[in-house]
């Protein structure tokens, strides 16, 4: 098995945690709309840990990076992204959740986009503003990651660099073009939308989830093959 990879197992754990924690967000969303005072479910725990013979060999390596704006999504969509990955044994990495005192910002992401085998970016109003957003990104792009788009009240269309980013004399032309780059790949790519007048959070968590655990099993079943042929 990849380092990246998911045992049968494991796979088979996950997918039934996250088929309670989507279970117990709908049941919590029903409750509460009838009036009834309930307590949060054991779905949206801050950190549910999960051991197997690799965590037993040290830190087991993530298998989804969040790439997100957090002024738009921190406290709503990507945090309940994590926290339904986390519940379901899926080690996802959120930048307030995953990096603890003392790490060193660009290091401690750059190792967990390398580490990741699929990414989920959520792009919303205030995206395309910010540096770090960008440069994850473009970072996920030329490592060639799976990334699944999510479009968080905006359009593909949507995406493209204020001027004041093209013009800022803080970035190299060169890092223009590569967040140019992976902008143009990102629209190109098959996603989920979101708008937030109409739509339905819950609902939107749990396709993000589902794309999410689909995803690290192809990725799976394509390092098993690559490794079966190596061998021949």
């Amino acid at each position: 098995m990849s380092s990246t990879g998911l045992s049968r197992g494991r796979r088979c754990t996950i997918a039934s945690r996250l088929k309670a924690s989507a279970e117990a967000a709908v049941a919590g969303t029903a409750t509460s709309s009838r009036g009834k005072k309930q307590k949060a479910p054991a779905a949206v725990a801050r950190r549910v840990e999960y051991y197997d013979e690799e965590d037993a060999q040290g830190q087991a390596p993530y298998d989804v990076f969040i790439n997100h704006r957090g002024v738009d999504t921190k406290r709503t969509v990507a945090r309940l992204l994590y926290d339904r990955l986390v519940a379901g044994g899926v080690r996802a990495f959120l930048d307030n959740q995953s990096m603890r005192p003392g790490d060193r910002l660009e290091e401690r992401i750059g190792e967990a986009i390398s580490e990741c085998s699929v990414a989920v970016a959520i792009f919303s109003p205030h995206y395309c503003d910010s540096e770090y957003c960008l440069r994850e990104l473009a970072m996920l792009v030329e490592s060639r990651k799976k990334i699944i788009p999510v479009f968080y009240n905006i359009k593909p269309s949507d995406l493209v660099l204020p001027q004041a980013v093209v013009e800022s004399v803080a970035h190299h032309p060169r890092d223009i073009e590569r967040f140019k780059f992976a902008l143009r790949e990102v629209k190109n790519t098959v996603g989920l939308t979101y708008d937030p007048a109409t739509g339905d959070l819950a609902e939107l968590v749990t396709s993000a989830a589902t794309a999410v655990l689909e995803n690290i099993d192809k990725h799976e079943v394509t390092q098993g093959r690559q490794m079966i042929m190596s061998r021949l």
